[in-house]
């Protein structure tokens, strides 16, 4: 299965002879066969036919919209997925102890695959990081006994500083960090690190929904406005392992340069130039592609990207049966 990412601007996406093709004045930049086909993400500005529009919704194929900085727009799906009495279900566990006996399973694997994260590149780098590690250490106790989410807040929020202060000690000089930040990323570093969060969360988004779920009725996350509170939940346990280790990988491989980010006159966002989306989408389809065997309850490699789609379907288990004991996350050795 293939994923088609549109990086050009007046690129026209269409069908003809069982293919989806995409035409750039003309001119066919790239052909997939239908049945290949998995989803498609525009990255910019770009035309679909009534035809391939018409196939993507009668098949389940998902057509993603972002902005070349990696915003996050929408996407164009059909409504057969839709499952009334597993979103009924969900929204009658909100605000109850499976809510918070979930997110704390969820809190906690995030901060521990943090902490083995930057164990790795405190070694690679020949680093000092005894003082951040205490301080993650520290937080992934406290998280257990968390008693309630804004108590989870406050201890994720702890660990997740002393995570990137680490990182950034372990990161290549030319693309050294001190905290993170978006909305816009203020350096290059930052920048890769919301691409890939946003990449990610279209996977999981995709995937919730995809199994009948609505990714905006979270547990842990707050209800807000065009956030996806669910999906931003089941990312928690993969932001790490995913996309911050593609991220230093590709920096300290000096795969990502400082010549691949630009800034926009009269703004202050640091984003990806072309050639930069085109290499780390590409790196990031090789991190989803990678097998692993990290899941519990399953004894056989598999790749992230039905990983996380397994994960998806463990957390309908749970909600079935109304024990979040049942949803075990990602955790890494």
């Amino acid at each position: 299965m293939s994923i088609l990412y549109i990086n050009d601007y007046g690129v026209v996406v269409g069908m003809s002879d069982g293919r989806c093709k995409a035409a750039l004045q003309e001119q066919c930049i790239a052909s997939i066969p239908l049945e290949q086909l998995e989803g498609i993400v525009i990255l910019g500005q770009a035309q679909l036919t009534t035809a391939l529009t018409e196939y993507c919704l009668t098949n389940g194929v998902t057509v993603s919209f972002f902005s070349r900085g990696g915003t996050y727009f929408g996407k164009l799906e059909s409504t057969g997925h839709i499952n009334v009495p597993r979103q009924r279900l969900q929204c009658s566990l909100y605000d109850t102890e499976f809510a918070l006996e979930l997110s704390r399973s969820l809190i906690r694997a995030k901060v521990h695959n943090q902490q083995v994260v930057l164990k790795r590149y405190e070694s690679l780098r020949k680093q000092d990081c005894e003082a951040e590690k205490k301080i993650i250490a520290a937080s992934c106790e406290k998280v257990k006994s968390a008693v309630d989410g804004m108590s989870l807040l406050g201890y994720e929020g702890t660990a997740a500083r002393a995570y990137f202060q680490g990182m950034g000690k372990c990161v290549d000089e030319a693309f050294s960090f001190e905290k993170r930040s978006r909305r816009p990323p203020l350096d290059p570093f930052n920048s890769m690190l919301s691409f890939g969060y946003s990449m990610l969360l279209r996977e999981i988004q995709v995937s919730l929904e995809t199994h009948g779920l609505n990714s905006y009725f979270g547990f842990f996350h707050r209800d807000a406005e065009k956030s996806p509170s669910l999906a931003c939940d089941l990312i928690e346990e993969w932001r790490a392992v995913i996309v911050d280790a593609t991220v230093m990988s590709a920096v300290n491989k000096h795969i990502i340069r400082r010549e691949h980010f630009e800034q926009e006159d009269g703004k202050i966002g640091i984003y990806f130039t072309k050639e930069g989306v085109r290499i780390f989408i590409e790196r990031m389809e090789q991190k989803l592609s990678t097998k692993i065997q990290y899941l519990p309850y399953i004894d056989y490699p598999l790749d992230f990207r039905h990983a996380i789609d397994m994960q998806v379907v463990r957390l309908i288990k749970a909600m079935e049966t109304e024990d979040a004991s049942l949803y075990q996350p990602l955790w890494i050795r």
